[in-house]
């Protein structure tokens, strides 16, 4: 998170409000309840960010940590480190490594993981490119629908670039892609000025029999596309990636740098990672599947599927709950449910005006403790790993927010006579909800010595 204004960086992005559907020369439908419908969220909408500016942000935060062109060519395993020799002859020794060497991994295919799942005979257009039309655009996702087939799907981007998914049979062109295009958007004129970048792609969907090496024992993860590939319908791709990074990240520096992990608890940690992220790589295959063989049907019977997966495609509806993950403690009260994305509510500091966000006082790489309702001070046992937070309702007495030792805030929503702790991960997922601040303690023992 930035620290200052002066490290914010700012990007051309395009918001996304609705979803259309367009066919016979006029629009068939608009919806956007499933964004709007949304809870315990800030932003009830979907910002595109192509995925060089993506690359380009994390490249220049990264730097010289960078080195690009180099491939894998040896990668050995032990038991207390990993070496690996790149195509430059680089050799790296480290206590983890992390594959993320796209669908044909060569990572994966040195640790033995099988890569399983199915190929549909399948076989898109991709386009970037800038148009002139007098097709009424607007900032919304457009699906297509021609001779009672959806073939064409049109994503606004940032400066004015136009993604297209199209669905040919036969030969796959670009021109043929060009002509499909006008066809959907007839009777209106459309010029192509400009294509940034074209490519093909035939859907497969698969997934590794592992994330983790020797059987969830090793010290090799894998992430991304080396881990799970599907059609690209959805949006899920890069998001899904960029979520295996974070979910693995904060485990890997508790492993790393925790001087109190109790015996075990770096198998737990690891072992989640694969657990969640399997789990739900299998849910976005099976969510894109559902999607580029909707292409063939209706717009309406697409844009359905889209609104009954809505929770993986935005990636709020992304939960670990039921898995069996070790670091999920099945509880819940109210809108705190172990295993789900820990809910962004409104607070207010007792000592200043207007709403802020959970998430926007969030330290990330720390468990969060939320303390709901009046609780007895008492240390924090595991004050290096933890932050707390005191939530407590706009009635409570002006002595007891000047004697909280913890960072406390009032909230609407904290009723007078209740009174609970709530144990938030780092990757803001809830591990577990309990009567009080000494039992989230407890969830925290055993991972942590005191």
């Amino acid at each position: 998170m930035p620290g200052s204004d002066s490290e914010i960086e700012v990007v051309d992005v395009t918001i996304i409000g609705a979803s259309s559907t367009f066919g016979d020369g006029d629009f068939i439908s608009r919806q956007n309840k499933w964004w709007i419908s949304l809870e315990h969220t800030l932003h009830k909408n979907f910002l595109m960010i192509g995925q060089p500016v993506v690359e380009k942000i994390l490249s220049s935060r990264l730097g010289s940590l960078v080195h690009y062109g180099e491939q894998v060519e040896a990668l050995t395993e032990k038991d207390q480190f990993v070496e690996v020799v790149t195509s430059s002859g680089r050799k790296i020794r480290s206590a983890y490594a992390l594959g993320a060497d796209g669908a044909r991994s060569m990572v994966r295919a040195a640790l033995g993981i099988g890569f399983s799942g199915s190929k549909p005979e399948m076989l898109w257009a991709v386009l970037d490119t800038f148009i002139d039309t007098d097709f009424p655009t607007c900032a919304e996702i457009i699906t297509f629908q021609l001779n009672g087939q959806s073939r064409v799907s049109w994503i606004p981007r940032e400066r004015g670039l136009c993604r297209f998914y199209v669905l040919l049979e036969g030969e796959v062109t670009q021109e043929r892609a060009q002509e499909s295009i006008k066809k959907h958007l007839a009777p209106y004129r459309t010029d192509f000025i400009k294509t940034e970048w074209y490519s093909t792609f035939d859907v497969k969907e698969r997934i590794a029999s592992s994330f983790i090496s020797k059987d969830g024992a090793g010290r090799v993860l894998l992430a991304g596309d080396a881990a799970h590939v599907h059609s690209v319908n959805g949006g899920q791709g890069l998001n899904t990636g960029i979520a295996d990074a974070f979910s693995l990240a904060w485990r890997l520096a508790l492993v790393l740098k925790s001087p109190r992990l109790q015996v075990g608890a770096t198998d737990k940690l690891l072992r989640s990672y694969d657990i969640e992220r399997r789990q739900t790589a299998q849910g976005v295959i099976d969510v894109a599947a559902a999607l580029v063989r909707d292409t063939v049907h209706t717009a309406k019977q697409y844009v359905g599927t889209i609104e009954r997966n809505a929770g993986y495609i935005t990636g709020m509806g992304v939960a670990y709950d039921s898995m069996g993950s070790p670091i999920i403690e099945d509880s819940e009260r109210g809108i705190w449910k172990a295993g789900k994305r820990c809910p962004d509510v409104v607070l207010s500091k007792p000592e200043g005006d207007g709403d802020i966000w959970l998430y926007s006082q969030v330290t990330y790489g720390k468990y969060l403790i939320l303390a709901v309702g009046h609780h007895p001070e008492q240390v924090l046992a595991h004050e290096d790993v933890a932050v707390l937070f005191n939530i407590i309702p706009p009635s409570a007495t002006p002595e007891h927010v000047a004697t909280s030792k913890f960072r406390t805030f009032t909230a609407d929503w904290a009723a007078p006579d209740e009174s609970y702790a709530v144990l938030v991960r780092p990757d803001m997922y809830i591990g577990y909800v309990g009567a009080d601040i000494e039992s989230c303690q407890r969830y925290l023992d055993r991972l942590f010595i005191r």
